[in-house]
């Protein structure tokens, strides 16, 4: 992606808000343990308007002069040594701004924009993320307080980013397919190996060594290698278990390409397979394939979502599983949503809209955990 990719979405970003001023924060740096930090890993809006991977930038963009300004953080001198820094210039190169700042010189900015924007948007925590089990990154809650200190009105633009995100352009494509190429290149690897592997931790060890070889900055997600019945705890991933003979391994993984997250399900099975075994996935595959045809622009989501249903408990039932009504028997052998937006998020929101629409891609994951 180059600079006019960047100021491009700044700048549709901003006719979306008829001109309104835009306000981001990159992530913080999250500890690991004592003084060390997780290797860092970007907001996805920040990067998806500036195309700078680094902590605690800031993008300030006034749509109603098409202006834009990155902020550049305060690194200490011992940090730059050891982390390195990005410079003013190659982030001015990167993002397509017109000017980039020091850290002291955002107040003055603010100062100046609040006498002629009394509302500002910025990203706030994501929906529903009360439910979620961790830690949300501090530095979107410090943001958006420091912004109430200049502006008297601070709204989310969460929804619009989305609605922009979900509709992937051509460039976009490019990024993802190639992220997807790596994976699946890496998965035949796999799986011409599969009788090999006797704990899923060589599994893991060769489709981290199969991304990276074959360029990808790495897994978009922490990899899910899930042997026997690990497979039906959704979000394993210790990947430390022995893979007995005639057992089946559920590989969930998905490289990080150009900016772009794969995310692809294979099931394999260590020897030869069951006639049940056989039977159960033959049925499953033919059940993604039903699926992915029921997909198209126009296709209303809730129709969709009905029509899966259906076919889920249609194809349960011709293997023999049901426990009661249709929901109740698709919702205990298949636990999880059908589909997600895929982008530079694994999942990627579509921004609520009523029917898929050209430029969405969705992943299409049906499953059956017995």
């Amino acid at each position: 992606m180059n600079a006019s990719f960047f100021q491009a979405n700044r700048a549709r970003l901003g006719e979306k808000l008829k001109g309104g001023l835009i306000v981001l924060s990159a992530y913080s740096r999250l500890q690991r343990s004592g003084d060390m930090a997780f290797a860092f890993e970007q907001e996805a809006n920040f990067w998806y308007l500036t195309g700078v991977d680094e902590p605690d930038w800031k993008i300030v963009y006034d749509g109603t002069t098409h202006k834009s300004w990155l902020i550049m953080p305060e690194v200490d001198e011992v940090h730059r040594i050891f982390d390195g820094v990005l410079s003013m210039q190659e982030a001015k190169k990167c993002s397509g701004v017109d000017e980039v700042l020091s850290s002291n010189e955002l107040t003055g900015l603010y100062q100046r924009l609040s006498r002629k924007h009394s509302v500002v948007y910025t990203i706030h925590q994501p929906a529903h993320s009360e439910h979620f089990n961790f830690s949300l990154n501090p530095s979107i809650a410090a943001h958006s307080k420091q912004l109430d200190r200049y502006f008297g009105n601070v709204r989310s633009v969460n929804k619009e980013l989305a609605q922009l995100r979900a509709i992937k352009q051509p460039a976009e494509l490019t990024a993802l397919r190639s992220a997807i190429k790596v994976t699946t290149d890496t998965l035949a690897d796999i799986q011409r190996n599969i009788d090999s592997y006797t704990h899923e931790y060589q599994l893991e060890a060769d489709i981290s060594h199969g991304f990276r070889r074959k360029g990808a900055k790495g897994h978009a997600y922490d990899p899910i290698v899930a042997a026997g019945i690990n497979a039906c705890t959704l979000h394993y991933c210790d990947n430390v278990a022995p893979i007995k003979s005639k057992q089946l391994v559920l590989v969930d993984v998905g490289a990080r390409k150009n900016g772009y997250a794969a995310d692809i399900t294979r099931t394999y099975v260590r020897g030869k397979a069951t006639q049940r075994q056989s039977e159960v996935h033959a049925a499953l595959v033919n059940a993604q394939e039903q699926i992915i045809a029921m997909l198209g622009p126009g296709v209303s989501i809730e129709e969709y979502q009905k029509s899966v249903d259906q076919v889920m408990y249609d194809t349960l039932v011709s293997v023999g599983l049901k426990v009661g009504d249709e929901q109740e028997t698709v919702r205990t052998y298949m636990p999880h949503a059908i589909s997600h937006g895929l982008g530079i998020d694994p999942h990627d929101s579509l921004g609520g809209p009523r029917t898929f629409q050209a430029g969405m891609v969705l992943t299409v994951e049906p499953g059956i955990y017995i």
